[in-house]
């Protein structure tokens, strides 16, 4: 299997504000790939985010740019190493003027909440359960064990 990075491009309407919005949550910057137009926000070695300008992220595209503050464009999600960390994070996007999403969700195996950032974005935090549920509700049928009874 090939190893990509992944960089997500995204318009944002002041990019200093948007770039000091995400230091305060914890994420670093590349500062290799920092200009007045846009400025890369690492998630993990491989993964990052380019806040871009909004009428710099224009020219990459002849196709209208929704406004997230109304229209979703898609959902970005990450990942937490505690499931305490999911609402810590939640809690200081939206006291530095982030919008909570929702409610949080406790599914067992995962829990998660979202925030929606100061340019309408919407951002998933997940806490994955290393426990699998399969190991917690013991074998059935479908890991592969015919159960007998």
């Amino acid at each position: 299997m090939i190893q990509r990075a992944l960089f997500v491009n995204l318009p944002v309407r002041d990019l200093p504000r948007a770039v000091a919005f995400f230091t305060t949550l914890g994420f670093a910057f590349n500062p290799r790939f920092a200009t007045e137009q846009g400025a890369c926000m690492v998630i993990n070695p491989q993964a990052s985010v380019m806040l871009l300008a909004e009428p710099f992220f224009r020219t990459f595209t002849s196709r209208a740019v929704c406004d997230p503050r109304t229209h979703v464009e898609a959902l970005f999600t990450v990942s937490c190493e505690r499931r305490e960390e999911v609402e810590a994070l939640v809690r200081r996007a939206v006291a530095h003027g982030g919008e909570a999403a929702g409610e949080p969700q406790d599914h067992g195996f995962m829990y998660d909440w979202g925030f929606y950032d100061l340019d309408g974005h919407g951002w998933g935090v997940a806490w994955m359960n290393p426990t699998p549920a399969s190991a917690a509700r013991g074998p059935t049928a479908l890991d592969g064990e015919t159960p007998t009874g």
